[in-house]
């Protein structure tokens, strides 16, 4: 069933009267269903005092919701002249950024709108807001994360590939309870810990070794990220130790700061600046963290270009890293929500120091 709170949310920030959201990721916030239209339209045709229209394929099934309205299509329909029987050709539409061009460029054609212009925005702000069933499953996802962790330690031994370990992961995050990835597992050893989106190859781990694994789960379609950074059979050397502990004084004062209202630019900086008092400010070569939701990675993100202010709901990856390929790749990444009064981290494996032996 259309859930009438979101829906209305994003009418709320809306720019246009009329939106036609095809993004099958905003179509589960509104709808909670996959739907999985691979060449073939999809689309949900939303405004203010008016009923939502869901426009799907007859491949495709949708249970009938009181609260909106199905028109199906088969592959030899004209679908442009079925959506202009239902738009206000006097006023703009807003549709998604995502949007192919076969369908686009027919709706302006046959002028099934004054104009057209990107509405994604008012789903993107809306969707960065959760509420109270999304944290929830945010946290248990979280959860499941934070146990995968453990057992993933103990995946690394003599002899094993990052790949090795990595295909192993998938298994794991199911046995806990997850649907699956949200994201490709990186798992990458020593030098290959400096490269920030490493994807595990047949690298052998071998004593000394930095062992760092960012990983993330799906949980009844919400998602989970969290990145640790280990040592095998020996501890850090000097330097190792004095990065490591960098990143995690970045990570934990960043955290600190975050609250409502709050301009993202600022967080960004407090982790940027203690890495580069340390005198290791050109290894830290991302933004600090991203919103997640039921994307890995959604609109908004915690980065020297974004000046918008944290709101009650936002949850976000505080993730700082020095990457350093002579001496150590390290990154400890965290999810938080920012509550009424503060935030809340989501995931709770520790950031100690940890050798696996």
């Amino acid at each position: 069933m259309l859930k009438k709170e979101r829906m209305n949310r994003v009418l709320e920030k809306a720019e246009q009267d009329q939106l036609l959201i095809s993004d099958p990721c905003a179509l589960f916030y509104l709808l909670g269903k996959w739907f999985y239209p691979g060449e073939r339209f999809l689309g949900l045709l939303i405004g203010k005092d008016r009923k939502p229209v869901l426009f799907l394929n007859a491949l495709f099934h949708y249970e009938e919701d009181p609260d909106t309205e199905t028109v199906t299509f088969s592959d030899t329909d004209d679908l442009t002249a079925m959506l202009a029987e239902y738009t206000d050709h006097s006023k703009p539409l807003g549709v998604d950024k995502i949007l192919p061009a076969r369908f686009l460029l027919p709706m302006m054609e046959q002028k099934i709108a004054s104009s057209f212009a990107i509405g994604s925005l008012a789903v993107d702000l809306a969707r960065a807001i959760k509420d109270e069933e999304e944290i929830a499953l945010m946290k248990k996802s979280s959860k499941i994360n934070d146990q995968a962790m453990v057992l993933f330690k103990r995946l690394v031994h003599e002899g094993v590939t990052e790949r090795e370990v990595a295909d192993q992961t998938l298994d794991i995050y199911r046995s806990l309870g997850a649907e699956g990835f949200s994201f490709e597992p990186i798992v990458a050893f020593g030098a290959n810990a400096a490269d920030p989106h490493h994807m595990p190859d047949d690298t052998v781990v071998k004593e000394g070794d930095a062992v760092l694994f960012d990983v993330g789960c799906r949980y009844r379609g919400y998602c989970s990220d969290m990145t640790r950074t280990f040592f095998y059979k020996k501890g850090p050397s000097s330097e190792q130790e004095k990065i490591y502990n960098l990143v995690r004084r970045a990570n934990e004062e960043a955290e600190a700061m975050l609250k409502p209202g709050v301009p993202l630019c600022d967080v960004d900086k407090k982790a940027r600046d203690i890495i580069t008092e340390g005198g290791y400010g050109e290894y830290f070569t991302h933004r600090l963290g991203h919103f997640i939701g039921v994307e890995d990675h959604e609109y908004g993100d915690v980065s020297a270009a974004n000046p918008r202010l944290t709101e009650a709901g936002n949850i976000h990856s505080i993730e700082p890293g020095i990457y350093f390929p002579e001496i150590l790749g390290c990154r400890i990444e965290d999810l938080v929500l920012i509550t009424e009064n503060g935030y809340e981290v989501l995931n709770h494996y520790p950031h100690d120091i940890e050798i696996i032996d």
